[in-house]
């Protein structure tokens, strides 16, 4: 009966971690993106447009001019997002979060963590939130090289660290929770391993 009670104690604590965030015997990652295959429907993944997407040299690869969505299943409040990518000079990216509507993905409805060094405007430039947070100049280059990005939504906080380096640091709750989807839209874009953890509110 002492085994039993403790086997349910233990139980409980378990599932009480993975609701509030807090580590699992993992960490509570979960991983989205491995670069073995492009996700599909399968996995509960829809796409948008015409990204392109293939898998290249162990890589997720949306590649070309026409502006296509890979969107992640599930809606997402509070969680933080480890993403190793790599970017072409050409490449106009990013990744969404909290898309309010997963059937139309777009800067209006949702937060853009930019990718896009040759962004006409470049203070919403790489590293940047479009149309929250502006990124420091000069803009932080992505192109021809491995990068590494952490997203952290937290209630009303979003936190961007590129490379290591803190991008934005803003307050703003606009959007509550929403889903996450990656973005191709010119250039070249991998992403090696993308992964997201649940955080607590």
């Amino acid at each position: 009966m002492q085994r039993r009670e403790m086997l349910i104690t233990t139980a409980t604590l378990l599932g009480s971690a993975a609701v509030t965030g807090c580590a699992t015997l993992d960490g509570g990652w979960t991983t989205l993106v491995d670069g073995t295959k492009v996700p599909g429907a399968a996995e509960g993944w829809t796409t948008q447009g015409e990204g392109n997407w293939s898998v290249v040299d162990g890589a997720l690869q949306g590649k070309g001019g026409k502006l296509g969505y890979l969107v992640a299943p599930g809606t997402h409040a509070n969680f933080e997002i480890e993403a190793e990518f790599w970017a072409d000079a050409d490449c106009n990216s990013g990744i969404f979060i909290r898309c309010q509507d997963r059937s139309k993905i777009a800067a209006a409805s949702a937060y853009e963590v930019n990718i896009f060094d040759k962004r006409p405007d470049p203070l919403y430039g790489t590293g940047a939130i479009v149309d929250f947070a502006k990124v420091r100049q000069p803009m932080p280059k992505a192109a021809d090289r491995w990068n590494t990005f952490r997203i952290t939504a937290q209630g009303e906080r979003l936190v961007v660290v590129f490379n290591g380096e803190t991008t934005a640091d803003i307050r703003n709750g606009q959007w509550k929770s929403g889903a996450i989807a990656l973005q191709s839209a010119g250039g070249t874009v991998r992403f090696r391993k993308v992964r997201m953890r649940t955080l607590s509110a």
